[in-house]
Formats: C-alpha cells, sequence, structure tokens
C-alpha cells in the first residue's frame, strides 16, 4: 500500500482554505448584524445595508455548505 502524499497534502491545503474561509465569511455576516443593531440603538441608518451584506454572507455559506454535501452524495 503506497500513500499519495502530494494528493492528501493538496485535499489538507484545500480542506483548511475553505474551513477558514467559511468561518470568516459567517462572523462577516455575525459582524454585520451586530453593526445593524448598534445602528439601531444609537437611532442612526444604515441598517439595510448591513442586513444585505449579512443576508449576501450567510447565503453564500448556505451555497458552500450545499455544494460540498452535493459532491459527498453525488
Amino acid at each position: 500500500m503506497d500513500i499519495d502524499w502530494a494528493a492528501l497534502g493538496s485535499v489538507f491545503g484545500v480542506s483548511l482554505g475553505v474551513s477558514v474561509g467559511l468561518v470568516v465569511l459567517f462572523s462577516l455576516g455575525i459582524a454585520a448584524l451586530s453593526h445593524r443593531e448598534r445602528a439601531a440603538e444609537q437611532g442612526g441608518g444604515g441598517g439595510a445595508l448591513a442586513v444585505t451584506g449579512a443576508c449576501v454572507c450567510f447565503a453564500a455559506c448556505a451555497a458552500a455548505v450545499a455544494y460540498g454535501i452535493h459532491l459527498i452524495v453525488a
């Protein structure tokens, strides 16, 4: 039995990159929702843009997860 170390390394690298990317994207969505809450407390505007940004971040996370499930099931 031979282990293809190059393939194992590339799978590890891609998995690490995608995992970190999803965490950062989800964190940006949470930060956008937090910004909306702070703007609402201060009575200012800008909440609609923050909600739109959060929705885009969460939709991208959901799309990445759905694509990953598609790759596993298919």
